[in-house]
């Protein structure tokens, strides 16, 4: 996913282009109120008493000479937002027909509350009620004003049309942003062509994008922020087809220029790194991109939609290093919280998704499901990103179905462990999160029918695209059906979507034959996989080492069988959950009544199918222990003091088997689902944590 992110005007940057976000405006002003009032008691002096020095520049210009403007850009340079909107306030209700008025109060709507609606409606008011609409009559009004006649800003239109291009393209509205471009361009005789190229890209009109970028370059006079824009376009267009090989020399020719115009700085911007890294990804990159990413995060940027703590999380959590991708959530968390309020808005769902991601490998699977349907209902403005609304619904969906089941598998798994009274009322309730599950992949399979959507889905890491997770890809033929996924792999390898990554659509091939229980192309088809595959790819490797062991199963090789499943609860234990399958297991119990009870139960779970061949389980009083295929320890539970109960012990021991050893606290969970936590670190960077997160 491209990211855009420069001010007002629309600036190409990466894979998720992204600008500015939307504020909870309620609460902030409850906050900001409580602040106010505080002050006031402490002070006993009214805000508006306090002189603040006249700002230099005042909404990017240093024209303005309106003192009520002045005013409102000095209360938000000392971050006294509450006094700049009443300013921005008193002055509209003296001038309603006031064009710099409604500007100005459009301003602080959008910085401090990030309420664009009555911005946009404020800017709407502004350009019907400007008087001055155009270069010429700048000249014209200029000449025939009294040498005596109080000063204006001419250029309030200006800066209308300005913001209005920024707002609608931050909404979605790209058409009506490049006709506010075009208006500026013909009324002011300004060039902003190298400014179309991102509404272009998200409009689908690559060629078009193409051609505006071929322009900027054209032209004598252009400078290098043009340039630079007009190399972003071309990278963009150039990463939304595929290629005969994994070369992107427009991508590369951006990041040159991007490096060139900040060598006074210590790093790049935020945008500029993490889209970097997106590149390298669609080109198979994997250190090259994490290098980039860690750059990115040595300096926080709260301007930037972009955080790239999330990438972080998605590349260590692929890669099977849980300890790090726990400490990445930490610290995406801390980047979230010190974003301007205006980010918030626009990135939110995308928290949400990452954690419930990490939320469900780690074995918290209701309360992935909780952040993955939250993520689903999140209006989220999508104008900063080069994916949009229907593929941020998919991705949420399918993440949503994901935990839904593996919440169901683990209800049974509590169930199978209680007496059968207990047992028929848990199952029964259970039945509901089934039917979750069930409604959840039926809206996710309707948004992944859309062939817009699975357009370049199929594209390891796609980089225009919502990023879903390569270890959860192959999810998607059990929502379409084999034989219909089967189609999709075949068009997207004729569109070229698997050159030079062979090895996913191997993958896929393989998940279509194991839910058509064609066990020696699941054979044929993991092998290949497993031989194309990046070593990076952990989780993704486990399902196939998955697959390929239920293949050897069930044509009776059991020695290559444990083998394999060894391989796969390794990498990846939370797999046979999310699978809703069952490990063979050969019960060994030292003949204890508690050893017996736990044995019992054991059997009864959905996970396990008692068999002499399986992995040896072995069942102590004081201990369990599943041992691999060459009988090392793949897991071992032993119950505190005073905690013998059967039951518990059962579902405990499944517990740890499939997680990853996280440990979430409750106020943890609360900074997850976004609640009002106090999030603190003692340095920022490299060195600094979450505490006991």
């Amino acid at each position: 996913m491209i990211d855009n992110f420069a001010g007002k005007m629309p600036t190409l940057t990466g894979r998720s282009f992204r600008q500015r976000p939307l504020i909870d405006a309620t609460l902030y002003l409850l906050c900001a109120l409580l602040s106010l009032t505080l002050s006031i008691s402490a002070k006993g002096q009214d805000l508006t008493e306090i002189e603040l020095p006249t700002p230099e520049i005042c909404f990017g210009l240093r024209t303005i000479v309106e003192p009520q403007a002045l005013a409102v850009c000095s209360a938000l340079d000392a971050n006294l937002r509450i006094r700049a909107r009443e300013l921005a306030e008193q002055w509209l209700t003296t001038a309603p027909d006031s064009a710099a008025a409604h500007y100005t109060l459009a301003e602080v709507l959008l910085s401090v509350e990030g309420n664009v609606p009555r911005a946009l409606f404020h800017l709407n008011q502004a350009e019907a009620k400007s008087k001055i609409r155009s270069f010429d009559q700048m000249i014209e009004v200029s000449a025939e004003a009294p040498l005596d006649a109080k000063p204006e800003t001419p250029l309030w239109h200006y800066l209308t049309l300005n913001q209005l291009a920024s707002v609608h393209q931050l909404i979605g509205n790209q058409e009506d942003s490049l006709r506010y471009l075009d208006a500026l361009t013909e009324a002011y005789g300004v060039n902003l062509e190298s400014y179309k190229g991102w509404p272009l890209i998200k409009l689908g009109r690559f060629e078009d994008a193409r051609q505006s970028a071929l322009r900027v370059l054209a032209a004598e006079d252009v400078d290098r922020f043009s340039e630079a824009q007009a190399w972003n376009t071309l990278c963009a267009v150039e990463l939304s087809e595929p290629q005969e090989n994994l070369s992107a020399p427009a991508c590369d020719k951006a990041l040159e220029l991007d490096e060139a115009a900040q060598s006074d700085r210590p790093e790049l911007s935020t945008v500029t790194l993490t889209n970097a890294a997106e590149v390298a990804l669609s080109r198979l990159r994997v250190d090259q991109a994490e290098n980039l990413i860690d750059r990115a995060t040595r300096y926080p940027n709260p301007s930037s939609v972009s955080n790239p703590w999330i990438q972080k999380l998605y590349l260590t959590l692929a890669q099977g290093r849980f300890d790090d991708a726990q400490s990445a959530l930490g610290q995406m968390l801390i980047w979230r919280n010190r974003q301007d309020p205006l980010i918030g808005v626009s990135n939110r769902a995308e928290h949400f998704l990452v954690s419930a991601a990490f939320l469900l490998i780690a074995g918290y699977t209701e309360d992935a499901a909780r952040l993955a349907e939250s993520a689903l209902n999140q209006p989220d403005r999508n104008g900063n990103f080069s994916a949009d609304d229907a593929q941020k619904d998919a991705i949420a969906a399918l993440l949503t179905t994901l935990a839904y089941r593996a919440d169901y598998e683990r209800q049974l798994e509590h169930a199978a462990a209680q007496d059968w009274q207990l047992r028929l009322s848990l199952v029964a309730k259970a039945q509901l999160t089934r039917l979750a599950a069930w409604r959840a992949g039926r809206r996710a399979a309707s948004l992944f029918a859309n062939a817009e959507i699975m357009r370049d889905r199929l594209r390891p890491y796609a980089p225009l695209d919502v990023h879903i997770p390569e270890w959860m890809e192959p999810e998607i033929a059990k929502l379409l059906g084999a034989g219909v996924f089967d189609l999709l792999i075949a068009d997207a390898e004729i569109r070229g979507s698997f050159r030079g990554a062979a090895g996913y659509k191997h993958v896929f091939e393989t998940e279509t034959a194991a839910l058509q229980e064609e066990f020696d192309r699941v054979i044929s088809e993991g092998m290949l996989a497993l031989s194309l595959l990046p070593s990076a790819e952990v989780l993704l490797r486990a399902r196939v080492h998955w697959h390929l062991a239920h293949a050897h199963w069930s044509k009776g090789d059991a020695l290559m069988a444990r083998s394999l499943l060894s391989t796969s609860l390794r990498q990846d234990p939370s797999l046979a959950r999310r699978l809703g399958g069952n490990i063979p297991i050969a019960l060994s119990h030292d003949g204890s009544e508690l050893a017996l009870a736990l044995a019992s139960k054991l059997a009864a779970s959905p996970r396990f199918d008692a068999t002499p061949e399986g992995l040896a389980l072995e069942i102590a009083a004081t201990s369990l222990c599943l041992r691999d295929s060459e009988g090392a320890v793949l897991s071992c539970y032993t119950p505190k003091s005073g905690e013998l109960d059967p039951a518990e012990m059962a579902v405990e021991f499944q517990r740890q088997l499939f997680g990853i050893g996280v440990d979430l606290s409750k106020a943890q969970l609360s900074a997850l689902m976004g609640a009002s936590v106090v999030l603190r670190s003692q340095s920022y960077g490299s060195e600094s944590a979450l505490p006991n997160f």
